[in-house]
């Protein structure tokens, strides 16, 4: 008898002048390959524990104000980034070869954009929010867990439904 995974929640920066929220939100089907991403740990999370389903906090970074702006979903769990094999690609990585990939990605679709940014500020006054990976001195990962809490925080402070339980048509917010 095979055992139902729980849904997993992430949150995964970007720098909106390279890949935004909006970005997002505006590609085909809303929905984008999660590439680039070039530390191992980040990049296990990818290959190995992410799966269609789980949840995304989308958090924009490099910012005056880091915050996570908005929420998706993975519909497509890891597979081999074929940016780290095109010489053309800022993610290029010559030791990358179709059969040692090295690197891998994952696509997430758009659900929705947070009504109101939550910025680290608003995220340290929070109780169960004060405690996410995000904050931590150090913290520079690309892909980090979050927990089921953290998840539930970000939709309530937020005033948005769990899309697990109700899908928003692509491309709509809340």
């Amino acid at each position: 008898m095979t055992q139902k995974r729980r849904r997993h929640y992430w949150l995964m920066k970007s720098e909106p002048g390279a890949f935004s929220i909006e970005d997002l939100k505006n590609s085909e089907n809303a929905t984008a390959a999660w590439d680039g991403v070039r530390n191992y740990q980040a990049r296990n999370f990818l290959r190995d524990e992410i799966k269609a389903g789980d949840g995304v906090l989308f958090y924009h970074s490099n910012i005056a104000k880091p915050a996570i702006v908005g929420l998706a979903e993975v519909v497509q769990e890891g597979y081999p980034d074929h940016t780290a094999r095109d010489p053309a690609s800022d993610h290029y990585d010559p030791k990358a070869t179709v059969d040692n990939p090295r690197w891998y990605m994952v696509d997430i679709r758009y659900l929705a954009s947070l009504p109101e940014p939550l910025d680290r500020d608003a995220l340290g006054r929070h109780s169960v929010l004060s405690k996410m990976d995000v904050l931590k001195k150090g913290s520079r990962l690309s892909v980090q867990p979050v927990t089921p809490e953290q998840w539930q925080a970000v939709l309530e402070v937020s005033n948005l439904s769990d899309p697990a339980k109700r899908r928003w048509p692509s491309g709509s917010g809340h």
